[in-house]
C-alpha cells in the first residue's frame, strides 16, 4: 500500500486517557516522524500534533483509535502527493 505523509490531530479533554494515548502512539512509533504536545491549563485540555508517513489504512486506523477513547479527539490532514 502507498505510503502517505499525514498529521494527526488530537485534543484531550479527558486526562484519564492520557495513557492510552501513549500506548497507542507507542504501537505504532514505526511510523511516527514527531510529536508535539500543548497543555492548556487555563482550559483543562492538551493538544497533540502527531506527524507519520505510513500507509493511509495504517494513519486512519491510529487516528479512529485515538478519536474512540473518552475525552478525545482526532482529525488526519494528508498530503496531495
Amino acid at each position: 500500500m502507498e505510503q502517505r505523509v499525514a498529521l494527526i490531530g488530537i485534543l484531550v479533554e479527558n486526562k484519564d486517557s492520557v495513557e492510552k494515548i501513549n500506548s497507542l502512539l507507542h504501537q505504532w512509533e514505526q511510523y511516527i516522524i514527531g510529536r508535539m504536545g500543548i497543555p492548556h491549563r487555563q482550559r483543562g485540555v492538551s493538544i497533540i500534533s502527531i506527524a507519520m508517513d505510513a500507509p493511509q489504512d495504517a494513519i486512519s486506523t491510529l487516528s479512529g483509535k485515538l478519536g474512540s477513547l473518552p475525552g478525545v479527539s482526532s482529525k488526519v490532514i494528508y498530503t496531495k502527493a
